[in-house]
């Protein structure tokens, strides 16, 4: 065999194994893809029958009340029963005396002797005199008394249940996160209040020392505590604002340069829901997501929360746990914190600080 013949066969042999390897490789990847897709069906699978158990207690709730109600509404049907039989009862001897009298009226006529008509009188006036007393309607009393507690029984059941609803509410305020705001990332036209729970907009430059850390184009600030596990969750007070910016974000958002690629949810280091005069707008890298079902709505708190193993940032009024918006992220690359926006002035109407709220005791839903 000659050198060029050899070259060929070992060139040849070289390029099968690394078709060989290829296909290996190939095959480790299609391996990978069932069973990714083996994992979508029991993650579906498993979300049903959770949704599924959820929804028979929700319905075993609802038996539960609605047996309640019927029970409590046959109790006071059944005093309201005997009351009206006792009334028709009165009614009923009223009347037979009424027809005793008519028929007394007709034959009074009849009657010339006017001592034997002085003791009939006598005797039907003491009866008249009876019946009236026996008949007084304020005699026939309802237990007013077992009502009220009935009715007060029922109002702080339902004050209970309103205590517990949304049970997203409970979840959610068991993933309260204690949130400090870094005032060296702040803005210089930012005002941290000392502990670290507030801020506000002024129009006055402030003294504040210069740090790489700081926002010097966009009015943000963000936490000093990030976090890169588990489930978190804040509030922060909105009400009186009439603009407002805050999400979530990664340390590596920009802090200088180009306004715009400062703005929370402009990057993909961002995720934030935006408020502006009535209106709602979720933000993502720089992809807006309109919440026009939401115009015209004010909440006094917005909750948000986020979890590491799902993959998820999701915003809500937490008035009343009204979901806003959810960026479904798949896997976070990065420490997140907390960031905020209070906006400028609007022309006079948005002067009111952030302020962030304890989560954990957050006010009753009514």
């Amino acid at each position: 065999m000659n050198s060029k013949a050899g070259g060929k066969a070992l060139n040849e042999e070289s390029l099968l194994k690394h078709q060989q390897h290829l296909q290996k490789q190939r095959d480790l990847i299609a391996y990978r893809m069932k069973k990714l897709a083996a994992k979508q069906v029991a993650i579906t699978k498993k979300t049903n029958e959770v949704k599924e158990k959820i929804r028979k207690k929700y319905e075993d709730m609802k038996r539960v009340l609605d047996d309640d109600l019927r029970i409590t509404l046959t109790q006071l049907d059944t005093e309201h029963e005997a009351t009206e039989k006792l009334v028709e009862d009165r009614i009923e001897e009223c009347y037979h005396l009424t027809q005793e009298l008519d028929q007394e009226m007709s034959d009074v006529l009849a009657k010339m002797k006017t001592q034997e008509l002085g003791v009939m009188n006598a005797e039907k006036d003491k009866r008249i005199s009876e019946i009236l007393k026996l008949t007084d309607p304020d005699l026939i009393q309802m237990d007013e008394f077992k009502n009220e507690q009935l009715l007060s029984l029922t109002i702080n059941l339902l004050l209970f249940i309103r205590s517990q609803v949304p049970v997203t509410k409970k979840l959610f305020q068991s993933y309260a996160a204690d949130v400090v705001l870094d005032a060296d990332t702040a803005h210089p036209k930012l005002i941290i209040s000392p502990p670290g729970d507030s801020v506000t907009y002024t129009d006055t430059w402030q003294d504040v020392p210069e740090a790489a850390s700081r926002f010097d184009t966009t009015l943000n600030v963000i936490s000093k505590q990030g976090f890169s596990e588990g489930r978190q969750y804040w509030e922060v007070d909105v009400s009186g604002k009439t603009y407002w910016e805050l999400g979530l974000t990664y340390p590596s958002i920009p802090r200088k340069g180009r306004e715009e690629d400062s703005w929370l949810g402009r990057g993909k280091e961002s995720w934030c829901v935006e408020y502006f005069n009535g209106d709602y707008t979720a933000w993502h890298g720089g992809v807006p997501h309109e919440l026009p079902l939401l115009a015209g709505k004010k909440f006094n708190r917005i909750g948000v929360c986020c979890s590491f193993p799902g993959g998820l940032v999701c915003f809500l009024g937490a008035d009343t746990m009204t979901p806003l918006h959810c960026f479904c992220t798949g896997t976070f690359t990065d420490t997140l914190h907390q960031a905020l926006c209070p906006g400028h002035d609007n022309e006079g109407t948005n002067w009111k600080s952030l302020k962030i709220c304890d989560a954990s005791r957050s006010a009753p839903v009514l």
